[in-house]
């Protein structure tokens, strides 16, 4: 067996774009294929046989170990690490603005790096914060999005959950935009790695009531985790041109009692029975 060259790091980034460009560009919805709601899902029962792989992850794995790790552990414990991970995932950041031409935001993210991980004890501690260096995040799905990139059809990933095709190859070229990947042989030996599976387990046991409602609450958990996460979506990019552009955080009817997770595909004569 003949052994196939292995490609450097730039070389794999830059076919990484090519295939997100390629992504974007053919991934236009025809006439007729988005809702009223502003939902492109064409593989919906590929995407519900993964909701429910996540779902049944979830119930099994990660929710209980997650609830149990933040009722063992200690908040002040539990922020150190989150802002550990933020930390870590400052380069990238950096990176990122820089490709969006977002200067005062890279050069913000770079400041954050270097003062948090000197003086927080290798980014502990956010005292970048304290002397006004407020924190923004971003990433290489929002890189495509400023390039021009379409947003493309709904995709749930295994694991991740939610996504859509131009943030889903964002989730794979962030690994390779973190200059501190640069001197590893893999992705998976980033701590960033490590320590963004332990943000997402401390937020998970942190936000259980309200992942809870919409994960085993609502009538069809699919269509509702799907239409929050295009709606939070499109709100943090601006982007107004993919269907459903709504603040998540207003209440479309004006109505201060409505339940902004609420299924909107639920019957309120129906009830289902919460988790056990």
């Amino acid at each position: 067996m003949i052994p196939l060259p292995r490609l450097s790091r730039s070389a794999r980034f830059a076919s990484l774009v090519a295939v997100a460009l390629a992504l974007g560009a053919c991934a236009k919805p025809g006439p007729g294929d988005v809702s009223a709601s502003g939902v492109y899902d064409p593989a919906e029962r590929t995407n519900r046989s993964i909701h429910a792989f996540n779902k049944g992850f979830d119930r099994a794995i990660f929710r209980p170990v997650s609830k149990g790790f933040t009722a063992v552990v200690p908040d002040p414990v539990e922020d150190a690490l989150i802002n550990f991970s933020e930390n870590l995932s400052e380069p990238s950041d950096t990176v990122n603005f820089l490709l969006q031409g977002r200067f005062p935001e890279a050069g913000r993210s770079l400041g954050r790096f270097v003062i948090n991980t000197i003086w927080g004890l290798g980014g502990l501690f956010d005292g970048a914060t304290e002397m006004g260096l407020a924190p923004t995040d971003t990433d290489f799905g929002e890189t495509l999005y400023r390039w021009g990139a379409r947003e493309g059809s709904y995709v749930e990933l295994p694991f991740f959950g939610p996504s859509n095709q131009r943030d889903a190859v964002g989730v794979v070229t962030d690994f390779f935009t973190n200059p501190l990947s640069l001197t590893l042989a893999l992705p998976l030996d980033n701590p960033g790695f490590y320590t963004g599976v332990v943000q997402r387990t401390i937020e998970r046991g942190r936000f259980s009531d309200t992942i809870d409602s919409v994960l085993y609450e609502s009538a069809d958990s699919y269509s509702q985790a799907r239409l929050i996460y295009l709606q939070s979506r499109r709100f943090k990019l601006g982007d107004t041109q993919s269907g459903a552009f709504t603040d998540p955080y207003s209440d479309p009817y004006d109505d201060p009692y409505a339940d902004p997770y609420a299924d909107p595909y639920d019957d309120p004569l129906s009830s289902s029975a919460p988790i056990e």
